[in-house]
């Protein structure tokens, strides 16, 4: 199968805070370095695109060398934080920015969908902003007067197709931009986290639609979203971008695990001795019955947590999530201070989480702390992915083949036999 999509050492660059270098200096530097032929003398400058840490220079890598290929037909994944690259990756393929350094080569017409409001008139009709789109793809009048139908009714803007689109609420207008964007027939089509706007009954039929264009219509999809469900049901390969750089290209399934344990402490302890000015929680603590972060299923499980309180909370609340690798919060923990009056005390506060009886499934963990005031309205504090911990099955059947993940939790049952 040939590719369609070839990305070779692809790289953008930025400047902070400005358009183009920010000085006449510098552009007119650049542009002297392209008329002799050289290579722009901003590209040897430049940070990585964290956007956790404060910086010194004024030029950041959104992409930095970034090499793949997409072959025809396939639905290809893009994953990673905020961030990461994923979004200025899908401009410069759908060619609404151009890469700094490197290249792009693609094969055949791209219908793109990477914000709200993307490729349609605001003063047009949706009916006008119909055509208007097929002929930027290069489609004939008949040709896209066939297809009107069935993008109002997938859509489902019938009554309001004659509206400019500029009164649409924002998930009308992903609802006729993504009709559009799959029903014009083109060989690659790119969409980014837009779908998250519309309802849940529109992302499982638009999920849906894009199967169907790569598996029926052999045309290739590139789907970027946080929703690791929808990347896992819809693509078999992805892309693992991180502060600008491609960690890793593979099977959806090993790179979802990788992205979720990627940064994460192997720890099964949280500890922050840095006490300020701020309130914050200082330690976490998975005490689990087994060494090696390892718990056994039906045993007590016990959380432990220190707070440094500068001045007592209105309303404190502490909350804890567990995720599986799936980025799925699996259960759900919390106290409130009209219950337990734990965050009225300024200075150190510790207290202990307990469930009885664990009965998660076995498979591996990890724990997402919150701490709010105004009982949940203001969030504090949120340590995402720490405290790692795997559930195993009882001593006495840990050689049983059990199939981890399977499940999310393991009730007791009883068998009967008439």
């Amino acid at each position: 199968m040939s590719s369609v999509i070839q990305v070779e050492h692809l790289s953008k660059q930025y400047r902070l805070g400005t358009v183009g270098t920010g000085s006449f200096a510098h552009d007119f530097n650049r542009a002297w370095h392209r008329i002799r032929g050289k290579e722009d003398p901003y590209l040897k400058i430049g940070e990585v695109n964290d956007r956790t840490q404060r910086g010194t220079s004024d030029y950041v890598w959104a992409l930095k060398d970034i090499n793949f290929e997409v072959k025809q037909g396939e639905v290809m994944g893009i994953i990673g934080r905020n961030g990461a690259g994923k979004s200025t990756l899908l401009k410069i393929l759908s060619r609404t920015t151009s890469p700094s350094s490197g290249s792009v080569k693609i094969k055949g017409r791209v219908a793109s969908l990477l914000e709200v409001g993307t490729g349609f008139h605001p003063e047009l009709s949706g009916r006008d902003n119909i055509f208007l789109n097929g002929a930027i793809l290069g489609m004939s009048k008949q040709e896209i007067k066939s297809k009107f139908d069935e993008i109002v009714d997938f859509s489902g803007v019938e009554r309001y197709i004659d509206t400019p689109v500029k009164r649409y609420s924002s998930g009308m207008y992903v609802r006729l931009a993504f009709g559009v964007a799959a029903h014009l027939e083109p060989e690659i089509l790119i969409v980014d986290e837009v779908l998250a706007v519309g309802d849940a009954e529109f992302q499982k039929k638009a999920l849906g639609k894009m199967k169907d264009v790569s598996t029926k219509e052999g045309r290739t999809v590139l789907f970027v979203s946080h929703n690791l469900q929808a990347i896992t049901s819809l693509t078999n390969a992805s892309i693992f971008l991180n502060n600008g750089d491609l960690l890793n290209i593979g099977k959806t399934n090993e790179l979802i695990t990788q992205y979720l344990s990627y940064g994460s402490s192997n720890l099964p302890i949280y500890f922050d001795d840095n006490i300020g000015d701020e309130s914050k929680i200082t330690f976490v603590n998975m005490v689990t019955t087994e060494p090696g972060n390892t718990h056994i299923h039906g045993d007590r499980l016990e959380i432990e947590i220190e707070t440094f309180i500068k001045e007592p909370l209105k309303g404190g609340n502490i909350t804890i999530q567990v995720f599986n690798l799936h980025g799925i919060a699996v259960t759900h923990f919390w106290i409130f201070d009209s219950e337990t009056p734990i965050l009225r005390k300024a200075g150190i506060n510790k207290f202990k989480c307990f469930i009885p009886k664990c009965s998660l499934f076995l498979g591996k963990y990890t724990l997402t702390v919150y701490l709010t005031d105004r009982n949940g309205g203001n969030r504090i504090q949120m340590l995402e992915k720490i405290c790692p911990f795997e559930i195993e099955m009882f001593k006495s059947e840990r050689d049983h083949p059990w199939q981890k993940d399977s499940s999310l939790y393991l009730d007791e049952f009883k068998w009967e036999s008439n």
